[in-house]
């Protein structure tokens, strides 16, 4: 008679085993080690190899192919599926405002919610209006060469808004829209932190609920200090990346201080100032 647990044990360490074998081999696939069309060995062959059963080794190339990373045939085998995305895209965290409506243009987008809603929480707070007044909230998400990397919410108070329709914002930049309407944008604030892809996000970002994203919050104002825009962004760290120029500054040169990239310097692949 098994003991009590002993069952649910063997289990949890088969499910750890098969952890290790699965981050292996998606190690190896990500890093190219495993190529694009490249087959692996058999069950038996991978389990002599990491010293662990079959069932082990099948639980780990299950999570493989429901990741996408391999497919697995009958009759032909195990192969890798997995290419690797081109260069992520890059932008200027010291030039916020810079080429964005450059991005705007160069990259596709989807809108996928379009209403108008009244101004609640930090969303509120963060564009200074009262609960009760409403602002226009859009969804869009944002691909480049066919692979989504944004999922963008945005918050616009509706006297800025009702000055542009939901096709115009399907099909052009906010920043552009907004400039047309007679803003005078002065300067903008924005925070970067890290999140998880929730369901919705998952599905529109295409990967995994839960994966980590970078995360970004940004409040756009005009000359006045008025603000006129919230956007919460978030980005697929395999397809964008924040860099930043920096120099030594201050007295001896111990302090670093960033530097405005000049438009033009960066490659095709670049749409926005680079950070």
């Amino acid at each position: 008679m098994t003991p009590a647990g002993e069952g649910s044990l063997r289990d949890w360490l088969g499910e750890a085993k098969a952890k290790q074998v699965y981050m292996v081999l998606r190690d190896r696939i990500l890093s190219g080690a495993l190529a694009f069309g490249v087959k692996l060995p058999t069950e038996n062959e991978l389990a002599q190899r990491y010293g662990v059963s079959r069932v082990t080794v099948r639980r780990a190339l299950g999570e493989l192919a429901r990741e996408r990373l391999i497919e697995r045939r009958r009759s032909i085998g195990t192969r890798v599926i997995y290419r690797p995305a081109p260069a992520p895209i890059t932008a200027d965290i010291s030039g916020v405002l810079a080429n964005l409506a450059d991005m705007g243009r160069r990259t596709g987008v989807k809108l996928i919610a379009f209403d108008y809603v009244p101004a609640t929480g930090a969303v509120a707070q963060a564009l200074g209006v009262r609960p009760d007044q409403l602002l226009q909230r859009s969804v869009r998400v944002r691909a480049f060469d066919l692979v989504p990397f944004s999922y963008l919410t945005t918050h616009v108070p509706e006297e800025v808004a009702v000055t542009f329709s939901k096709q115009e914002l399907a099909t052009r930049p906010l920043l552009e829209l907004l400039e047309r309407a007679g803003v005078k944008i002065g300067h903008a604030r924005q925070r970067i932190s890290a999140g998880l892809a929730t369901p919705d996000v998952a599905k529109a970002l295409d990967v995994r609920t839960g994966s980590p994203l970078i995360e970004l919050v940004r409040v756009v104002s005009d000359r006045s200090g008025r603000a006129v825009e919230h956007l919460h962004a978030l980005y697929r760290p395999d397809r964008y990346a924040f860099e930043m120029d920096l120099v030594r500054s201050g007295a001896a040169a111990k302090a670093w201080s960033p530097v405005m990239r000049r438009a033009g310097r960066r490659s095709d692949v670049t749409l926005a100032t680079v950070l």
